[in-house]
């Protein structure tokens, strides 16, 4: 029987793959960009601090604004103050 063509997420997992799952650790992919945003990073970061552990390539993390979009105009959200 032949093997299934590989999905692209299959490419990226093993192109990107450090070390592989067992049953005692899960899988360990390099990362070669990180996206930050304004909501969780702040306990990322904390937990960095805590753990004594920096981040390894501080020019690969790239902090972007909240992925949040409101769905109204920006008019209907903002109340004038008199």
């Amino acid at each position: 029987m032949a093997e299934r063509p590989r999905t692209l997420l299959d490419k990226l997992w093993d192109a990107h793959l450090v070390s592989a799952e067992t049953e005692e650790a899960p899988g360990v992919l390099y990362i070669d960009l990180h996206l930050v945003h304004e909501v969780t990073s702040p306990q990322a970061f904390a937990e960095l601090r805590r753990r004594g552990l920096t981040v390894r390539r501080p020019e690969r993390t790239v902090a972007t604004m909240d992925h949040a979009i409101p769905t109204r105009p920006i008019a209907t959200l903002v109340t004038p103050k008199d």
